[in-house]
């Protein structure tokens, strides 16, 4: 995992998260899930083009029970955007990285005044 990824547990889910003045893409994921796999390295290549404009996590989903609970999270893997500490966008599954990239850019285009 690339140091542009933040990883997330149940302990500091409200910090990084809910209280995050960007928006914060979650990639809900276990280690022995496949899918997840595949996806993984989108999640990073989206870290870094958004760093600085989105803050990209993962967590773990059989080490932070509570926080995939709290979300009702009952497939993998499953990314939320989250903005102002509420859910605006989700997906479900293995999914191509320019949909995770339209995902991202309709949250970041409402939050930023100029885009180059």
């Amino acid at each position: 995992m690339n140091d542009k990824i933040v990883v997330l547990n149940d302990q500091n889910w409200d910090l990084e998260v809910l209280q995050s003045k960007d928006p914060v893409l979650v990639d809900f994921w276990a280690e022995w899930c496949a899918p997840c796999r595949m996806i993984a390295p989108l999640v990073e290549a989206l870290a870094e083009e958004y760093a600085g404009r989105v803050k990209v996590g993962k967590l773990d989903v059989d080490g932070s029970p509570e926080v995939a609970g709290r979300y009702d999270i009952r497939s993998i893997p499953t990314l939320l955007v989250f903005k102002g500490g509420q859910v605006v966008e989700q997906r479900v599954g293995a999914v191509p990285k320019a949909e995770l990239a339209r995902l991202v850019d309709r949250h970041v285009a409402a939050g930023v005044s100029a885009q180059g």
